[in-house]
C-alpha cells in the first residue's frame, strides 16, 4: 500500500503474512529482476494473514488502515 510520506509524497509498504520476508531480500530481488528503487518499498510489514474481500482478492481499504494505525497516521477517511 502507499501512505503520506513528508520528504517523498508517498511511500511504498509491503504487507504480508509471511514472517521471514524482509526489505533487503526483496530490495534484492526485485533489483536482480531489473525494478527500480522506486518500485521497492519503504518497509515490509508483517501481518497475520493480508485482509480479503469476499472474491479472494486484497482488500486494500482495510489493509491500508491497518497500516496506517500501525504507523500512526491518522485513519483513512470512509468514503
Amino acid at each position: 500500500v502507499a501512505v503520506p510520506d513528508a520528504k517523498k509524497g508517498e511511500r511504498l509498504i509491503l504487507v504480508t503474512a509471511n514472517d521471514k520476508a524482509t526489505r533487503a531480500d526483496f530490495a534484492a530481488h526485485a533489483k536482480a529482476h531489473g525494478a527500480t528503487e522506486l518500485t521497492i518499498p519503504a518497509e515490509v510489514l508483517v501481518l497475520p494473514a493480508v485482509p480479503l474481500l469476499g472474491s479472494g482478492k486484497p482488500d486494500f481499504v482495510t489493509t491500508t488502515r491497518i497500516v496506517r494505525e500501525r504507523l500512526g497516521l491518522e485513519a483513512v477517511k470512509a468514503a
